[in-house]
């Protein structure tokens, strides 16, 4: 009978032994802010979350759905997201406190890796006869909604050729309300920055013969040397349908960011797990084939990750 008793001790002692093993690597809950349902870092934010979940241990990862880009730099301030995707321009803003962040600066945010361009567009009409940037003096433009990185980027890039809001009627519309306006005849111009091909665009180039309008290497290089954010980029002729043109611009990336909270080690890991999973984001959204680890600091505009700058520069 003892030595019976004696057999259950250990075995019970082995149990609370094992049990207590599995229970001292401590769960890491990471929620990722993406943006809207309908965009397109959502379903980006969700393979994310899955590659986590699958291939690094202890973690436990979701994505939510916000406002994207501004709120997710704010939801990261006040600690209520571990990750998010946001554009790199406004980044760059949040850090310097500039634009939508003038006199409200957060300081602590890291780059985990830059993930895929949104390409600053300027779309026409070929009715229109508009050939240039520098021929929207006078014109009716949709420079995106008040206060939004689109509104910055326009102003940016038509500054660079000499043109102001002053000298343009801007009218400040989102890509929807933009497209639509160019559709019905109500403005010249519209603009957007998004991945190409962009929906909205699409939905023009099907009714209309359009022209987008190119920002040439030299304007581009004045930019970049000005905001640091900007990368060159070309729209690849036949990227919409009857505009069979390469057209070369400059794009702003979205990337993945986190604050100075997370460690470099789960950087590190985090960022090793994305990259040796990219059929995974392949399969998310048409943009996942951007994503890749040659262009993963492309467009930095922020202090690194530790660990993720340590796994990139291997």
């Amino acid at each position: 009978m003892k030595r019976f008793l004696l057999g259950v001790t250990l075995v019970l002692s082995l149990t609370a032994l094992l049990i207590g093993c599995g229970s001292s690597a401590k769960k890491e809950y990471l929620s990722i802010a993406t943006g809207g349902t309908a965009g397109t870092y959502y379903p980006i934010g969700g393979a994310i979350a899955e590659i986590l979940n699958k291939n690094v241990p202890n973690v436990n990862a979701s994505a939510e759905s916000t406002g994207a880009t501004v709120a997710n730099i704010n939801m990261l301030k006040e600690e209520s997201v571990d990750l998010a995707i946001v554009q790199n321009d406004i980044v760059f803003y949040a850090l310097n406190g500039t634009e939508m962040f003038k006199d409200k600066k957060v300081a602590n945010l890291q780059g985990l890796m830059s993930l895929y361009p949104e390409t600053c567009q300027f779309v026409t009409l070929e009715s229109s006869g508009i050939k240039s940037i520098a021929d929207l003096k006078g014109k009716r433009v949709a420079v995106g909604a008040a206060g939004s990185g689109v509104e910055a980027n326009v102003r940016q890039i038509l500054a660079a050729y000499g043109v102001s809001f002053d000298d343009i009627e801007a009218q400040y519309l989102s890509f929807a309300e933009g497209a639509n306006a160019l559709k019905d005849g109500n403005v010249d111009v519209a603009c957007l920055t998004a991945g190409y091909p962009t929906a909205s665009v699409q939905d023009i180039s099907s009714q209309h013969k359009i022209r987008l309008l190119p920002v040439s290497k030299e304007k581009a290089d004045e930019l970049i040397a000005k905001y640091p954010f900007y990368t060159k980029t070309i729209i690849p002729a036949g990227a919409y349908a009857g505009f069979d043109e390469n057209v070369e611009t400059v794009s702003v990336m979205a990337m993945l960011v986190a604050t100075d909270k997370l460690s470099a080690d789960l950087g590190g890991k985090i960022t090793e797990a994305v990259f040796k999973n990219l059929d995974r984001m392949q399969a998310a959204h048409s943009v996942g084939k951007y994503i890749t680890k040659e262009n993963a600091l492309k467009g930095m505009s922020l202090p690194m990750n530790k660990g993720a700058e340590d796994y990139l520069k291997k």
